[in-house]
């Protein structure tokens, strides 16, 4: 294919308004180890005979791009769990890529689960055991697999174990998965953190979580044993606390400030210093309890950066704390709110796309559905900075003559937008998709005629 035409079916593949007939034209294309574009594989709510092409496509790499589709219902990439290849197996095992928090991905049916975890070929059930989007419910059932990597797996869904299924783990005859029981154990039973303390792999994450005797405390303390690590601890006695809130180790001081239960004259009395891009996420208090009210009140109320910093990241935040935080005038905290709030206030989005146009958080903002369209094209249409120049096409009054201009602005992205926006001119829209650098915006151009699409596959050899 010409790289222009490829780039103009690119475009024609995500095009929301491309009829049925195209579309099943296009996803039956296989010549010469070309597939059909991954956009096509990869639409929103296909219908049924578009489903069924997929599923029997001789190309495997396209039955991959539909078993990693995010917008794919579960029960239709599914039905991969017999498909020959075991590289499209795995891919269904482990699920999409996303990278967008605000998409959240149905899970596969537990009982497709189980049967890839049953798979013959290493490369599923690994893919499976990897996977971000396994059911809770899921996750426990392995616990009794087995498997021994399944039921390590299984361990992280501690909270929701019966009591009788957390003991059988704890004496698992694979060692690992007997040390992965007891680091969860460990945070009630002071016996399974003394037996962790023992082992230098395990002693950190038992001394940050476990809970701890007096005397295990006071030596560790004395021999400076993963003292950041155990300055989290919730168990560690007030004297040692705040012995440990002057240590000489910044990193101590900072995880001192961070305990839960302190108030803020105390926290804000220890001598902490926060790195300017340090997000928060370490914050176990906050981050494990991001629906809970009470936390999250604590947290976004403190003085202190990171609290509120790992605050902002819960799209959960009631609106007084959401307004409280996005008055603080902390740039981290306006990127957090921009990614993980559904409801983050216009101003912060434009704030966060001013400062840092061109990166992901710009993105996430930008793509955030609160993100301002009103009066953009009266503001920004003859911005000095192409990046603000694009901002116009959001705009619903913008007119036609203004995004026929804006299609031929010396910035490409501010070109690309107007080229993609159904306002623009047949005309400029037809000359846009023999531009290289415009072809795939002008396929994806909701008002592209039926006959211009057909045109499109035509050029770029897709059978009829």
């Amino acid at each position: 294919m010409v790289a222009f035409h490829s780039s103009a079916l690119d475009g024609v593949a995500r095009n929301p308004a491309l009829p049925t007939p195209l579309l099943l034209r296009l996803l039956a294309f296989e010549e010469n180890g070309d597939r059909p574009p991954r956009d096509a594989l990869q639409r929103a709510e296909l219908p049924e005979p578009a489903v069924a092409l997929i599923l029997a496509h001789p190309n495997p790499g396209a039955r991959i791009d539909f078993a990693m589709s995010a917008r794919a219902e579960p029960a239709q990439r599914a039905r991969l769990a017999d498909d020959p290849s075991p590289k499209v197996r795995a891919a269904l095992a482990y699920g999409p890529e996303v990278y967008d928090s605000r998409r959240q991905v149905a899970p596969l049916p537990d009982a497709v689960c189980a049967r890839l975890l049953d798979d013959p070929a290493p490369c599923v059930r690994t893919a499976l055991l990897d996977s971000p989007h396994l059911p809770p419910s899921f996750v426990a059932w392995m616990a009794t697999h087995h498997s021994s990597a399944a039921r390590r797996r299984a361990v992280r869904a501690w909270k929701i174990l019966a009591a009788d299924e957390r003991s059988v783990l704890l004496a698992d005859p694979d060692p690992e998965v007997r040390k992965a029981a007891a680091l969860w154990e460990c945070r009630r039973d002071a016996r399974v953190t003394a037996e962790l303390l023992r082992d230098p792999k395990s002693a950190a994450e038992a001394l940050r979580r476990g809970l701890l005797v007096r005397a295990d405390a006071e030596r560790c303390v004395a021999e400076r044993t993963h003292l950041a690590a155990l300055a989290e601890n919730p168990s560690l006695p007030a004297d040692l606390v705040e012995r440990l809130a002057v240590d000489s180790d910044e990193a101590v001081r900072l995880a001192v400030s961070l305990r839960p239960e302190l108030d803020e004259t105390r926290r804000m009395a220890i001598a902490f210093m926060v790195g300017d891009l340090d997000r928060g996420d370490g914050v176990w208090w906050v981050r494990d309890g991001l629906a809970d009210s009470e936390a999250l009140r604590r947290a976004a109320t403190s003085a202190h950066p990171l609290l509120r910093r790992a605050a902002a990241q819960s799209p959960y935040l009631p609106p007084d704390l959401l307004r409280l935080l996005a008055r603080v005038g902390d740039p981290v905290l306006e990127n957090l709110l921009g990614i993980h709030h559904p409801d983050a206030p216009e101003e912060v989005l434009m704030r966060v796309f001013a400062r840092l146009g061109g990166t992901f958080s710009a993105w996430m903002a930008e793509t955030h559905p609160r993100f301002p369209c009103e009066g953009l094209a009266a503001s920004y249409a003859d911005h000095p900075d192409g990046n603000y120049r694009r901002l116009a096409v959001r705009d619903p009054a913008a007119t036609p003559e203004l995004i026929e201009r804006l299609s031929h602005d010396p910035v490409v992205w501010t070109r690309q937008a107007a080229v993609g926006d159904r306002r623009l001119p047949l005309h400029r829209l037809r000359e846009a998709l023999h531009v290289p650098e415009l072809a795939s915006s002008a396929g994806a151009n909701p008002a592209l005629p039926e006959a211009e699409m057909a045109a499109v596959l035509d050029r770029a050899g897709v059978p009829a």
